[in-house]
């Protein structure tokens, strides 16, 4: 492991705190070092108050901060004098500590403090650092691990044994370091969790931290444990999009909720999920108690849909009937299954959850594989998971969390998402917590098409998907991707269309009025043929809305290709609603007309329409009975809702969207 110091970097951050945002940001950019916020930095400072006196604060990365991006703001500000009393008392329960965190904090605004804040101040030491470094946590997660630990680092660390994060951590780091550190000493390894490392300065605790890690990796190395070779995968190419999703179905009934099941299916996870010893190894545990926090649940191997069902059913039964966990805070749904033919799929109650256990769980495998060269995986006792998990600290967390958005876990399909209506779709979708799949035969749509909604093309709950709605192998292609990155299709938004300039029937082309009904009707309908079977699947039952027009109830001269069309897919989707209802899937329409805030209506377009109908700009947008102007949003706030509870017991409705149109009405 390379230090990445850079003196010409580290130059620009002027004093104690800002080096230590340089520092932590260093250690944050190497996810073997720290993983979706774990790890902790602090720096103790000595300053002024308001009322002249001088006082040592204890500046501890605050809850809620990723070491990757933490900003000074982000330190929770703690008053050391207290810290050191509180470390010398017999007992402190959790929520005793944290009450004496806040309080003693000087700025009410910061975040809440880490737990091993007293840990942090009892080391006498400046700049201190903890990560949960793979290297390390692989060599204590093995049977002789203090041994091994012992022989890599001699008296240059100090050995903690595992105690869960808290008071009683802290208290026993403080007296194990008073006893056994000397001159020599640079670094504490706590078993099953991680290694911490300090300095006077924060290059020296930084860089004190990379040479501690290097050793372990080197010490792995010399095992013939750090590159695992791949062993040869069976690996069939069939479509797995159905069983993921019908997977996703079983999960989401044992959990109680929809959840999102992301598919990893490469050489690496198949070749773990192959491996004839996984049952054993993949049931130890998680790898450090973070894990444990974030992925809740140890993975289940599955042997098939069924099979996960009754693992469950038995978990439940073992341990909620006989009274052996809070019944209020089980979820009995793993976050990692492991399947010899799907790989691995990480759950979550949304994309974000997933992608995090899939970034923690592939940490793990390589973590496991390198302890088994060593001398065997072993993680923490099944005691010490459960005191994790039931943590008084995270229950609490859990009881304080709120009412989840109306679509968390679920999964919608936005068909024109590039612009417009099917843009605006795919904001109000998100808005309401569900991971959203956007086609779109812009390729601009997988790189950030939708740029006005912030770091769309960074966020884990949107896939954009370039695609020709016309060809069914690319919507087939799609398809596969999207059930691939979610697990399964619970709302379907039907909004690509076309339509061509005025044309009166005795001009219309053959071509025009079929590339109209092959966009508007024929794409439509393969959409909702191949979506079927994934709508049936949904857990809370599938939703389909479709964006009509004014032209269905009212057509005008000049569009009969494209009044046509969507009097068809009208026709087509109310014999969907009489063929679906047994599958509990509801299909509804909305037909919007006057929506001027989309592509085809330029300013030009504009002022030459109200011009003809001798109206200004603003007249002519809001020439309706209301007499207001219907936006993209609009349409897509009524999509939104229609696919709510509000709408659950509503399918083949068609519900105008137009001001108030007279010949409509």
């Amino acid at each position: 492991m390379e230090s990445l110091w850079n003196d010409q970097e580290a130059a620009k951050y002027k004093g104690d705190l800002a080096l230590r945002v340089y520092t932590s940001r260093l250690l944050g950019q190497n996810p073997s070092l720290v993983l979706h916020g774990g790890g902790n930095t602090s720096v103790k400072i000595t300053q002024e108050n308001l009322v002249g006196a001088t006082e040592e604060i204890l500046y501890v990365k605050g809850s809620g901060w990723d070491l990757a991006t933490i900003e000074e703001g982000g330190f929770s500000p703690v008053r050391m004098a207290h810290l050191l009393k509180l470390a010398k008392l017999q007992a402190l329960s959790d929520s005793q500590m944290v009450n004496e965190l806040k309080t003693q904090m000087i700025r009410a605004s910061a975040p809440s403090p880490s737990v091993e804040t007293i840990l942090h101040a009892s080391l006498p030491y400046k700049y201190v650092d903890h990560t949960h470094a793979d290297a390390v946590v692989t060599i204590t997660n093995t049977p002789t691990g203090w041994e091994r630990i012992e022989e890599i680092y001699g008296d240059r660390v100090v050995i903690i044994p595992y105690i869960m994060p808290g008071f009683d951590l802290a208290r026993l780091c403080a007296e194990k370091f008073t006893t056994e550190a000397g001159k020599q000493t640079i670094g504490m390894v706590l078993m099953n969790h991680g290694i911490f490392s300090f300095g006077e300065t924060a290059k020296e605790s930084y860089e004190r931290m990379i040479e501690l890690v290097s050793q372990a990796e080197n010490y792995l190395k010399q095992h013939n444990a750090w590159d695992i070779p791949q062993t040869p995968v069976i690996q069939e190419e069939k479509p797995l999009s159905y069983a993921l999703a019908e997977l996703r179905y079983q999960v989401s009934q044992a959990a109680g909720f929809p959840i999102i099941a992301s598919l990893h299916r490469n050489p690496k996870t198949l070749a773990f999920a192959q491996r004839k010893d996984i049952g054993e190894i993949s049931q130890q545990g998680p790898a450090t108690p973070d894990h444990v926090i974030r992925t809740k649940r140890v993975p289940l191997l599955g042997r098939d849909v069924e099979g996960y069902v009754k693992d469950y059913q038995q978990y439940f039964e073992t341990h909620v009937t006989q009274g052996k966990e809070p019944k209020t805070m089980l979820d009995p749904a793993p976050r990692v299954i492991l399947d010899p033919k799907l790989g691995m799929s990480t759950i979550g109650r949304n994309a974000k959850a997933a992608a995090i256990v899939a970034d923690i769980y592939h940490h793990t495998i390589e973590i496991i594989e390198r302890a088994t060269v060593v001398g065997g995986y072993q993680a923490l006792s099944p005691q010490d998971l459960f005191n994790v998990e039931y943590w008084e600290l995270e229950q609490a967390k859990l009881a304080k969390g709120g009412k989840p958005p109306m679509f968390t876990g679920e999964v919608a399909l936005v068909t024109g998402a590039a612009s417009g209506i099917g843009k605006a779709c795919v904001e109000s979708l998100l808005q309401r917590g569900a991971a959203v799949v956007g086609l779109d035969i812009n390729e601009a749509i997988a790189g950030g098409a939708l740029s006005a909604i912030a770091d769309l093309d960074k966020r884990p709950d949107f896939l954009g998907i370039p695609c020709d709605v016309t060809n069914e192998t690319a919507i087939q292609t799609a398809l596969e991707t999207a059930i691939s990155k979610f697990g399964g299709l619970d709302m379907l938004i039907l909004n690509a269309g076309i339509f061509l300039p005025g044309c009166a029937i005795k001009d219309l082309s053959t071509d025009k009025w079929r590339k109209v009904m092959g966009i508007n009707l024929d794409a439509n309908l393969v959409l909702m043929r191949e979506c079927h079977p994934f709508l049936k699947l949904a857990p809370n039952g599938g939703r389909v809305v479709i964006i009509g027009s004014k032209n269905v109830p009212a057509p005008g001269p000049g569009a009969a290709a494209y009044s046509a069309s969507k009097a068809a897919l009208n026709q087509l989707t109310r014999v969907a609603a009489l063929e679906w209802g047994k599958d509990n899937i509801r299909l509804n329409s909305v037909h919007p007309n006057g929506v001027f805030d989309t592509g085809i209506w330029s300013e030009e377009v504009l002022e030459n329409r109200a011009k003809h109908y001798g109206l200004t700009v603003e007249e002519y947008k809001t020439n309706n009975v209301l007499k207001t102007e219907v936006t993209s949003r609009d349409v897509a706030e009524l999509v939104a809702s229609m696919c709510s509870d509000l709408f659950a017991k509503t399918t083949a409705s068609q519900i105008p969207i137009d001001g108030g149109n007279e010949r409509v009405i």
